[in-house]
């Protein structure tokens, strides 16, 4: 046989499958009696990623873990787990482990007791209990809370025990249900930190439901983002923030600038009396379209401007926001007919500009920043 015969018969066999996805969702939708929480979802989680569901109060992401939970009856739809249907199982025949924001620890166990409960449950033996409770311990930083109890423990603390029960078992699926907005500021910012390393060391799959814009930028390889109960876009926290699919989740992502605009047509719209060229809008628009173009407080530059720069105008200071290392300059001109925008500057920049209130500065938009939506996606 030859080189020939051997690539055809080759090409005739059967690609190698694609290994089945930690968790699918199909077609899913919850309809409370004339209420409809989620309209037909559809989402493909990949094993070992960290998954948020990031939207507002109301969004359907808490309706879609509980259901992925067994909390919760869909309406219609599957859910899939390592490619078995799990849609109508019980909780407790579903592969998973839950973290509540409440805790939900048991006040009259001790810490090990409740970290251990599920093996006990299980009927693990005494000795590979006691072994497991001290490996998750150890693994979240209380090796020596063990004997203690929930009440002896702080907020942050009473977490990573949550955490560490859920973890006992060994679930095939992490579910967090806003896990840090029962803390203080600083505790949730080192926690997140705590509980993405420990999601990377174990490689567990991990969804988290968070309405906090920041935590999911900081924890998730990818974001859903949800409104209305329907999910808005799905991508990296950079493709979520920078390329935003629709005015929501421009809007609800991150700070955002909204101008009104109107299309020339080849990528250039009109604002006020300024034409604003815009390299990442898709050129999509008529000629006369009402547009709104997006534009992020860090999408324009102060330095190194010149006569063939883009998008350049003069800009009165109107108000300094002081936030610290970064602050908030508020700019009116009038090309831009009263439209204001709120940019972010350094404080050295701001030192060094001498940016303040009253002033008049140059800045350029950025001509590959700049979003643009039709007026009537805005409205919708």
């Amino acid at each position: 046989m030859d080189m020939t015969d051997t690539r055809f018969i080759a090409s005739q066999l059967p690609a190698a499958a694609a290994p089945p996805a930690a968790l699918e969702i199909i077609g899913v939708r919850k309809d409370f009696e004339a209420f409809s929480a989620l309209r037909d979802v559809h989402l493909r989680v990949n094993p070992g990623e960290m998954l948020c569901f990031l939207g507002p109060s109301g969004c359907g992401k808490t309706t879609l873990l509980r259901i992925i939970a067994g909390l919760e009856t869909q309406t219609a739809g599957q859910i899939l787990q390592n490619g078995k249907d799990v849609s109508w199982l019980s909780p407790d025949k579903r592969d998973y482990g839950i973290v509540f924001q409440s805790y939900a620890l048991f006040p009259n166990l001790s810490i090990a007791e409740n970290v251990g409960y599920g093996l006990v449950n299980s009927r693990a033996k005494r000795a590979e209990i006691k072994a497991r409770v001290e490996e998750l311990l150890k693994l979240v930083g209380l090796p020596t809370s063990g004997g203690k109890y929930p009440s002896q423990l702080s907020g942050g603390q009473q977490q990573r025990v949550a955490l560490a029960r859920a973890l006992a078992t060994r679930p095939g699926l992490l579910l967090l249900d806003e896990p840090l907005s029962a803390l203080d500021a600083l505790e949730r910012i080192r926690l997140r930190g705590e509980i993405r390393r420990l999601q990377k060391q174990v490689g567990i799959t991990t969804i988290m439901v968070t309405h906090d814009q920041e935590e999911a930028l900081s924890m998730a390889d990818r974001i859903v983002v949800m409104n209305h109960g329907v999910i808005e876009q799905v991508g990296t926290p950079m493709d979520i923030y920078e390329q935003p699919a629709t005015p929501f989740v421009a809007d609800f992502v991150g700070k955002v600038n909204v101008l009104r605009a109107v299309a020339l047509g080849n990528h250039r719209f009109q604002v006020g009396d300024m034409e604003l060229q815009c390299d990442a809008c898709d050129g999509a628009f008529a000629p006369g379209d009402d547009v709104n173009l997006y534009l992020r407080p860090e999408d324009r530059a102060v330095e190194h401007l010149n006569d063939d720069t883009p998008n350049r105008l003069q800009a009165k200071v109107t108000k300094v926001e002081f936030l610290g290392g970064l602050c908030i300059a508020e700019v009116t001109a009038d090309a831009l007919h009263g439209q204001t925008l709120g940019l972010h500057f350094s404080l050295n920049q701001l030192h060094d500009l001498d940016i303040r209130e009253g002033h008049t500065i140059d800045i350029a938009l950025r001509a590959n920043r700049i979003r643009a939506f039709p007026v009537r996606m805005t409205q919708s």
